[in-house]
């Protein structure tokens, strides 16, 4: 795909309707730049998870335009969908082994990314052999080791204990300062999308349109005590109230 725009990843008037008939996205339009990180929420159903899956190419638009500028796009899923007879090292490494990677190069890779998110150590760990949060962390060095210039990431903390998600939620938060890339994050919780994001899009009920795109006033990093301050209560509040008046 080619694009006329500095965007990583640009939408104009996407629509989505599938062979059943179900129309799950509507005149979308969005962009998202290299150094952005933007949280999407929506009630479920909204074709939140359908926009990911057009943005990595994994469906295809029924009307509209779709641009990516980037040469490598990561996708994490909801769940960490690792290999269990693969170590935590050989998981990542996966990456690399169907680029063709040679075994050095793909191995050293494999080992920064895996110190990236926090896990030197348990490299030759089983995924069996790993809590939740450790597991996702397998999941986003997989998705971190080839360098994607576009990030996306489909609730990869909703199944995870609230201690655990609110650490993770520190840990994505450094790893984009250090890296940069554009990021997509869906998410049903709305402190999540506002701590993280340096955008949040609220989405209507279905067939899924932007009826909100705001600007968070934070520069980066950001305190895990910012959750307590009036600005981020008020703002929070506001996207509920806009999501609640559009499900």
């Amino acid at each position: 795909m080619t694009t006329t725009t500095t965007a990583t990843l640009r939408l104009r008037e996407v629509t989505k309707q599938f062979p059943t008939g179900t129309r799950a996205l509507e005149d979308v339009s969005l962009e998202v730049s290299r150094g952005e990180f933007v949280s999407i929420v929506g009630p479920s159903g909204c074709g939140k998870s359908t926009l990911l899956r057009l943005a990595s190419g994994l469906e295809d638009i029924t009307s509209g335009e779709l641009d990516v500028d980037a040469a490598v796009t990561s996708f994490v899923f909801q769940d960490a969908t690792l290999l269990e007879w693969r170590s935590a090292q050989k998981n990542v490494e996966l990456v690399g082994e169907l680029a063709h990677v040679p075994r050095a190069e793909r191995a050293r890779r494999a080992t920064e990314a895996l110190d990236l998110v926090g896990l030197s150590g348990f490299e030759k760990q089983h995924p069996r052999q790993l809590s939740g949060g450790m597991r996702m962390r397998v999941s986003i060095a997989r998705a971190l080791v080839a360098e994607p210039q576009l990030a996306l990431f489909d609730e990869p903390f909703g199944a995870l204990d609230e201690i655990t998600r609110l650490k993770m939620q520190t840990e994505l938060q450094r790893i984009f300062q250090l890296k940069r890339f554009a990021g997509v994050f869906i998410t049903h919780s709305i402190s999540e999308a506002v701590y993280l994001s340096s955008r949040v899009l609220v989405m209507s009920g279905r067939p899924g349109r932007i009826v909100e795109d705001i600007d968070l006033p934070w520069s980066y990093p950001r305190p895990p005590e910012l959750r307590y301050e009036p600005e981020f209560g008020r703002i929070a509040g506001h996207l509920s109230r806009t999501l609640e008046a559009h499900s």
